[in-house]
């Protein structure tokens, strides 16, 4: 389904006939629907904070992270000239999967088919990619891989990725498991410590793009009835200081960013929100001693908790809960596994998928009919393999060999060899083509929601677990806060003719 969206919207862009129905949005604006959902029904809609309502300059926080992290690890003893090695902030993308054991980044698809690894930045030859990588089925659940799920997580696997490069071009022995752990100790640290927090804290314009539209998404949705939550892992102050800075004085009507919403909670350390029983600690200001919750106040706010407490003192559960964030694991993967939260995902990319989509239809277009024309040659080298074998059959009965018989012995294998030198061409020009396409959408990994001509790792994620997403929160304002956002029809292959 994910696909069809975006087939249909690159077909928009260039002017081609679209068979879905048309909300009349720039496709950059518009709600994407994996599972049909009425926001009539919904009587509560929760936020994360960090890349939702706050969407943060990327290239500005990968290299605030990657300087920070780096530092660490020389502190911990690797070598100064760590420093100094090459750090590429855009290599990284979300969806990979880092194989700790091997030093390699890898891609795959829905079928957990690894199509493309780099081991550091430089890339893996077919048959080592082959070797590693197909043999058996990959267990991503196993202490061997690393999703690289968010964009918060896309410097740590710069820094994994560069040096591994560093160390490689030395020749020195090296432990990649060892190595990255030691990064994603780094990079927490250099969170809790501040080498991160405080400078985007102190300096907020540099690393936060704020949303004209945000405030006003918000209060259609309260005015429409609906209650709004706030549900983030960062602390209570730099929550103060983001939100202030996103909301404050954006409207009269509302004295201070608190205002928005009917609860707010912090430092809810989610996945484990969804999965564990804390208790709700109504947050009484840095330094004082926080107190267990007995309910919710507005313009209070509240940390920890858990999903089961949570539910109860909103007096609301289940598909009653629309959550909105941007982390497929700690906001909609366990939202949707623990809860029957209904769920959107906020993805920054889509502005980018959905431009190199439209950039690419010309070659999508030319890849179906090298398709339909394979198929038509697979078809052709089946028949004269069989006419070949009916020759042979005869040859071998001891039919006569004549010159006629001779002639047309050769010329079906001429025949066949030539139509698989076809079939090779095209194999060949196809690959070319989607080369093409997909540096179009990122250089070296290509679409985020595709592999291919499957979905996927992270499309198959998105697919199956947020029931509408969209690239920022204010694009649920272009809609009314009683929408019916239904899904397409989705198709399996023996309907599609």
């Amino acid at each position: 389904m994910l696909l069809d969206h975006l087939k249909a919207d690159a077909a928009k862009v260039n002017g081609v006939r679209d068979e879905q129905p048309s909300v009349g949005l720039p496709v950059e604006r518009r709600v994407y629907t994996n599972r049909s959902l009425r926001l009539d029904q919904i009587e509560w809609v929760g936020f994360d904070m960090d890349y939702t309502l706050a969407i943060y300059k990327q290239a500005e926080i990968d290299r605030l992270s990657i300087e920070a992290t780096v530092k660490k690890l020389v502190d911990r003893g690797y070598p100064p000239e760590l420093i100094e090695a090459k750090y590429d902030e855009s290599f990284p993308l979300r969806g990979i999967l880092i194989d700790k054991q091997e030093g390699n980044l890898l891609k795959m698809d829905r079928f957990k088919y690894v199509a493309k690894a780099f081991h550091g930045s430089r890339e893996l030859p077919r048959d080592k990619r082959r070797e590693l990588y197909h043999q058996r089925r990959i267990r991503v659940d196993s202490d061997r891989y690393h999703w690289v799920d968010t964009l918060y997580a896309l410097p740590e696997a710069a820094v994994y990725a560069g040096a591994v490069d560093f160390f490689d071009s030395r020749g020195d022995q090296l432990d990649y498991a060892q190595l990255f752990k030691d990064i994603r100790e780094s990079i927490d640290e250099a969170h809790r410590d501040g080498a991160i927090v405080d400078v985007i804290e102190q300096n907020l314009p540099r690393f936060v793009a704020p949303d004209p539209e945000l405030a006003t998404t918000l209060h259609k949705l309260r005015s429409a009835g609906k209650k709004l939550f706030l549900l983030t892992n960062s602390r209570a102050g730099y929550t103060e200081s983001m939100m202030t800075y996103l909301l404050g004085g954006a409207m009269a009507e509302y004295p201070t960013w608190r205002h928005y919403f009917d609860v707010v909670v912090v430092a809810a350390s989610k996945p484990k929100f969804f999965t564990e029983r804390r208790p709700i600690m109504e947050y009484r200001g840095k330094g004082e001693e926080s107190t267990r919750a007995s309910r919710f106040e507005r313009l209070k706010i509240y940390e920890g908790g858990n999903l089961g407490e949570f539910e109860r003192l909103i007096g609301a559960s289940g598909d009653e809960v629309l959550y909105v964030g941007d982390h497929i694991y700690g906001d909609v993967l366990r939202a949707k596994k623990e809860s029957a939260w209904r769920t959107v995902m906020i993805i920054q990319e889509m502005a980018d998928e959905l431009r190199a989509a439209a950039e690419s239809r010309d070659e999508y277009a030319e890849i179906d009919q090298i398709e339909l024309r394979r198929a038509k040659l697979m078809d052709e080298l089946r028949a004269r393999q069989v006419r070949l074998k009916s020759i042979e059959r005869d040859r071998e009965d001891g039919v006569e060999r004549d010159e006629s018989s001779q002639d047309a012995y050769r010329a079906e294998k001429r025949a066949i060899e030539a139509v698989r030198q076809m079939l090779r061409e095209d194999e060949e020009r196809a690959r070319n083509i989607e080369r093409t396409v997909d540096e179009r959408f990122h250089r070296g990994w290509g679409s985020l929601f595709k592999e291919g001509v499957e979905v996927s790792s992270f499309g198959d994620q998105v697919e199956e677990y947020a029931c509408l997403y969209t690239m920022k929160v204010s694009n649920l304002g272009s809609y009314s806060p009683t929408h019916y956002f239904r899904s397409p029809r989705d198709y399996m292959p023996h309907e599609r003719g």
